[in-house]
């Protein structure tokens, strides 16, 4: 059980960091846009979160925009600040679970370079790749309907991964071909948009709120991957001595 426990304990660590990380960019970069946006909708109770990518399924995929005017929603300054990095981390380990799991299954991480190329990649299949279709939204803005979206981000995220994992561990020409058209598949299909794009939101705040996503999103993917390559490297360790010492294999 040694590994399932190093592997979870790797992706907490990695997903407390880097949720915190995002939580910090955030407080700078997209929610002092998404306070501005919630004054062109006459609103101001509620803060959407989509700035990652992570976290991109917290954004494009959000809930629909039509505010209850009675809904809860945290205050502003620390309370507001604490749920933001509670639901930050809470994703940020999940991720870390998937990016450890896909990595030890390819042959595990061997360095920070390698962990941040792994969530480079983590990027490009949750964040990038689903935003080109779906670019995060900010409130007042219309949205088509949730479960069409979560469906299209989904599949959109699924393909990209898939494809990105044909390129990278595959030589065949058959298979790089099948990864292209994984990629360009979701997109020739079109995410789902609402009938009208009629908004009080302008555009250029909209263009800075999509940018800040994209670039606090990278960040976050990329100290995710390398600290959980740099805490899983030190686990490993400590696997392979206790393997050493004991003149076993290491229990998983």
């Amino acid at each position: 059980m040694s590994l399932f426990r190093n592997i979870v304990l790797a992706a907490v660590i990695a997903g407390l960091v880097s949720g915190l990380l995002l939580t910090v960019m955030q407080s700078y970069a997209t929610v002092p846009l998404i306070i501005h946006a919630e004054t062109f909708e006459g609103g101001g109770a509620e803060i959407h979160d989509h700035g990652h990518g992570a976290a991109h399924s917290h954004d494009a995929a959000a809930a629909d925009h039509h505010h209850d005017p009675e809904a809860w929603a945290p205050a502003n300054g620390f309370e507001r600040f604490f749920y933001t990095a509670a639901a930050n981390m809470l994703a940020g380990i999940g991720f870390a679970l998937v990016l450890l799991t896909a990595a030890e299954a390819l042959g595990g991480l061997s360095g920070w370079r390698k962990g941040m190329m792994f969530g480079f990649a983590g990027f490009l299949a949750f964040s990038l790749a689903p935003g080109l279709g779906l670019p995060p939204e900010l409130p007042g803005m219309p949205a088509a309907d949730l479960g069409a979206r979560q469906i299209w981000w989904i599949a959109t995220a699924a393909c990209t991964a898939v494809a990105l994992g044909l390129l990278a561990y595959t030589r065949s020409p058959l298979l790089a071909v099948l990864a292209v058209v994984l990629l360009i598949a979701p997109h020739l299909i079109g995410a789902p948009h609402p009938e009208s794009h009629e908004t009080a939101v302008p555009a250029d705040l909209h263009a800075r709120f999509v940018a800040a996503v994209f670039a606090t999103s990278l960040v976050f993917w990329s100290a995710l991957g390398a600290v959980a390559a740099l805490v899983r490297d030190r686990f490993r360790q400590g696997e392979e001595a206790f393997s050493v010492s004991t003149g076993g294999v290491v229990s998983r």
